[in-house]
Order: C-alpha cells, then structure tokens, then sequence
C-alpha cells in the first residue's frame, strides 16, 4: 500500500507534483496572467495556485487527471469565444495539447480585473492638505 501523498502548500510545490505537459501549460497560463494583470499578486489558497488583484481573489489555476483548468467565475459575454472548451459557471478546462489562447487569457483576466474594480472601488488617496 502506498502512503498518501503530501499535498502541496505552495505554487512551486503544486507545479513540481504534476506531468511535464500540465505543469508547463499551467506555468504559461500563469505568466500570461500575470502580464494581462500588473499588480496582481500570486498566492495559494483553496489548494491551487492563485491570484488576487486589488487584495481581491481574481483566478486559480489547477490540473486534474485529464485536463488543466481556470478557475473562477467565467466573465459574461465570453460564451462565443470559449467553444471547444468544457466551460461551467466557475471553470474552464483545456488540455495542454489544445491551450487557451493568450489572446482569450488575456481578455478574461481584464474582464475579471474591471468586475473586480467595480465591485470592491480603491478609494481615492487622501492627501496631507
């Protein structure tokens, strides 16, 4: 019998624990997010890699046997775009032989970053006058 497997506790961890073709497409998933999203910062909650933007939890990425996915809320209006992907209300899955699209990536990620601006505002800095 095989002892359990430790589950990993961060982003390196969680990529290291995967096969060569989910690791890389998750780890390009991730620089695409992050380019698509200055000033997002990376994190690891709910046992996936993760991101926040504005303090505020924006995606997570993951794999499972058979696919990769990404994970949060699909933006409205991205129905269309997303056709030949297994999308539900809060994933998309894709394989590392059929990605998502930088340029779909990069789309979502801006759509989730204004839902985001829209929900939680930054209140405008106060001066020292």
């Amino acid at each position: 019998m095989q002892a359990p497997s430790k589950k990993p506790a961060n982003t390196p961890d969680y990529l290291a624990a995967l096969p060569t073709d989910q690791r890389k497409a998750l780890d390009t998933l991730r620089k695409q997010i992050l380019a698509a999203a200055p000033g997002a910062e990376e994190h690891f909650g709910y046992g996936l890699p993760a991101f926040k933007y504005n303090g505020h939890p924006m995606l997570y990425i993951g794999a499972a046997k058979n696919h990769c996915a990404l994970y949060g809320s699909v933006p409205a209006g991205f129905k269309e775009k997303l056709k030949g992907f297994t999308v539900s209300k809060g994933a998309i899955q894709f394989t590392p032989e059929k990605p998502l699209p930088a340029a779909l990536v990069k789309e979502i990620v801006k759509a989730k970053c204004a839902e985001i601006e829209v929900r939680w505002p930054i209140a405008a800095q106060k001066t020292g006058k």
